[in-house]
């Protein structure tokens, strides 16, 4: 599982993903934090060539889902663990609509225990691009004032035998990862219909992760 991860700089994120993209926010993020996510344009009738029609968004790292009272929820729903996520009331509505995103991150960060303390992990990928990770957004109405707020979730996969996200996280727990997309299916995992969504939950090669 993924608590902590790092955006990247605004400069990369627009050149990137061809999104304009100012300043904004902190590049260290925990749940509760706002972030980046891109998401599929709502109008998709104008769009000039080359454009590929992604909408960047800020929200809160920890899907709140509609019906929560408040955003205290997040701390709790930055991951969506894929074999149960259809059914979680927390995700079940964002996974049922579709509503997919992509969070961009330079690095995201994991406990390596191996030499029996918590080492905090900052995980790259090998050739130094984003990553781009599989997630689900939602909008939430602040009660009172009817403030909307976009908010996202990473989806999780089993990673026991992977070869290299084993190592993280205690010994005796399952090991988690995120889904981390090939850039070459951004545009398929934001187009998929919710019968597909399974179709893209799958492990990053172990060769293209490292230590940094």
């Amino acid at each position: 599982m993924c608590s902590h991860y790092e955006a990247p700089a605004h400069d990369r994120l627009a050149a990137t993903f061809h999104v304009s993209c100012e300043a904004r926010g902190d590049t260290q993020l925990w749940p509760g934090y706002k972030g980046p996510f891109l998401r599929r344009a709502d109008d998709l009738s104008e769009l000039a060539p080359g454009d590929p029609g992604l909408q960047l968004e800020f929200g809160s790292f920890g899907l709140i889902p509609s019906w929560s009272k408040d955003t205290k929820i997040a701390r709790r729903t930055y991951n969506a663990r894929s074999e149960t996520v259809a059914e979680k009331p927390s995700f079940r509505n964002a996974w049922r609509r579709a509503q997919h995103c992509i969070i961009p991150a330079a690095a995201i960060y994991e406990p390596d225990w191996r030499s029996g303390r918590a080492i905090p992990t900052r995980i790259v990928r090998v050739d130094g691009e984003l990553m781009g990770i599989a997630g689900l957004w939602e909008t939430w109405q602040e009660p009172g004032t009817g403030q909307t707020l976009f908010s996202y979730t990473m989806l999780t996969v089993n990673a026991d035998d992977h070869d290299f996200m084993r190592n993280y996280h205690k010994p005796a727990d399952e090991k988690r990862m995120v889904v981390i997309l090939p850039k070459g299916l951004y545009q398929d995992w934001l187009d998929a219909p919710a019968h597909a969504s399974a179709d893209f939950m799958r492990r990053y090669p172990a060769d293209r992760l490292a230590v940094a």
